[in-house]
């Protein structure tokens, strides 16, 4: 049988028993029985696909609510999880994700993925489509149409979702929120968000020899490449410098804009980009790429993503700045002030005034700031118990409750907000990649069509309308046996 052949089979395999055997895997008590009946567990059994790095300390994060058992671990990596297998010495162990949810479906109710940018999409699809709810890192996806098919996929699943970006639901975003709410800056019609990432520092630290390195111990390379095109082993990419690179990362942008533009989303109510335009710094190649056709993100960029106005109101400009590139301090800004939280933040322009914030929306001010501690408005949204650190112990008390639920409704970052986000977050490294994009001219010359212009989106059909060649950035190409399973 051949190798795709038989990844189809497993796939349908899966699907089927889902189907057949999805009521006997432990549902919350009042699913099973209504008020007082006691289910075989009380507690939301989890698996866990990425056990180290981020994916451990996911995992503590649920478990410290008491009401999770980590029931499965899953990782490619042996050398990353002594942490995850000491604390869940009971947790059964997997190398393949695949091979987890066909074998294990039955025992669990949510999938926590803690992976690789690149693999998110795959490894949630899969284990939506078993019924179980997700908790995803940030970005939700590595592009877009990923993004757009997982949003979709939690209703026709009917499952519980949260995107990792628990500053979604702190304080000062809503905040924020109320802030505007009262009217105190106006219409917003300009958002600054900016950072100091990438910190690895992108690119610089890439392999230098175009000689393979020998795969290490423990990591089985190859599931860690996944929807990646096949490539050789290179010191240097793991554990963390994988985020500069496209094939696997998602740049500074997919690293820290869902934490800094989703206080824009949430105060200013944006939907999908109009229009993306960018300007970008150096870039640089893997041994593996041509030297025209840069492989990871740039040192720096400056995005400006245009969004809709609504009822009649102006376009608001939403201004993206990595690579230490910041905004013009805001005049009502004292000069030794600081602004944001130093290296990053995001600030916003109304019609009647301004207000700024830290990443995650920690420590939001008016500016002046003066007018912060002195001025009182009606909370227009609730809190979320626990703030920042709730974010998690909201996902599993929405799990909990079940889809549907007011719980899940309420969640700061299930798929229908995180959705437009991640698209949007997404829509900047189309920008940034369409800037290298070449073709020749009459006279033999290279050229570059997809700088100094203004790129047009049009959302709901996910298509660049004035430069077709950027769309190939829209929907990427999984190497050959992996699939999202639509």
């Amino acid at each position: 049988m051949s190798k795709r052949k038989a990844d189809n089979t497993r796939r349908n395999f899966i699907k089927n028993s889902a189907l057949a055997l999805g009521g006997f895997y432990i549902l919350p008590r009042h699913v099973i029985g209504g008020k007082g009946y006691t289910a075989p567990s009380d507690k939301l059994q989890i698996a866990g696909i990425g056990a180290g790095g981020k994916g451990e300390s996911d995992l503590y994060e649920f478990y410290k609510t008491g009401k999770v058992d980590v029931a499965f671990l899953c990782d490619v990596d042996d050398r990353q999880c002594a942490k995850s297998w000491e604390r869940y010495p009971k947790a059964k162990r997997y190398k393949d994700y695949r091979e987890m949810l066909e074998k294990e479906h039955k025992y669990f109710d949510a999938c926590n993925v803690s992976t690789p940018d690149h693999m998110h999409a795959v490894q949630a699809m899969a284990a939506m489509q078993l019924g179980k709810h997700v908790y995803v890192q940030k970005p939700m996806a590595h592009d877009i149409y990923e993004a757009r098919i997982m949003t979709k996929a939690a209703h026709d699943y009917n499952v519980v979702t949260q995107m990792g970006n628990q500053g979604a639901s702190g304080n000062g975003v809503r905040m924020l929120q109320d802030w505007h709410a009262a009217g105190l800056i106006g219409d917003i019609h300009t958002i600054y968000c900016y950072t100091d990432r990438p910190v690895w520092p992108q690119g610089v630290n890439r392999p230098v020899s175009s000689t393979p390195s020998p795969i290490p111990s423990g990591l089985d390379f190859d599931l860690w490449l996944g929807t990646a095109p096949k490539k050789d082993y290179f010191e240097g990419i793991l554990p963390f410098n994988w985020r500069g690179w496209w094939d696997y990362g998602t740049g500074a942008l997919g690293d820290m804009a869902c934490h800094i533009m989703a206080p824009a989303f949430a105060v200013a109510g944006l939907g999908y980009p109009i229009a993306a335009e960018c300007s970008v710094a150096t870039r640089y190649t893997a041994p593996w790429q041509k030297l025209n056709a840069p492989d990871s993100g740039p040192m720096g960029s400056h995005i400006i993503l245009t969004f809709q106005g609504k009822n009649g109101k102006p376009n608001v400009k939403l201004h993206w700045m990595d690579g230490g590139i910041q905004p013009e301090r805001p005049a009502e800004l004292g000069p030794n002030e600081m602004m944001g939280d130093g290296g990053n933040g995001v600030i916003f322009e109304g019609t009647k005034g301004k207000m700024m914030a830290g990443t995650y929306g920690i420590n939001p001010q008016l500016l002046p700031t003066n007018l912060t501690n002195t001025t009182s408005v009606p909370q227009t949204v609730d809190r979320v118990k626990g703030g920042d650190a709730g974010h998690y112990a909201a996902w599993v008390e929405a799990c909990i409750a079940g889809a549907g639920s007011k719980e899940a409704k309420a969640l700061s970052s299930n798929f229908d907000i995180a959705g437009p986000l991640t698209e949007s977050v997404l829509m900047g490294n189309l920008a940034i990649r369409s800037y290298d994009i070449t073709a020749t001219d009459k006279e033999g010359k290279t050229t570059y069509p997809g700088r100094n212009i203004q790129l047009l989106w049009d959302g709901p059909n996910m298509k660049i309308t004035n430069f077709d060649a950027a769309n190939q950035f829209v929907k990427r190409t999984y190497r050959e046996g992996w699939s999202l399973g639509v």
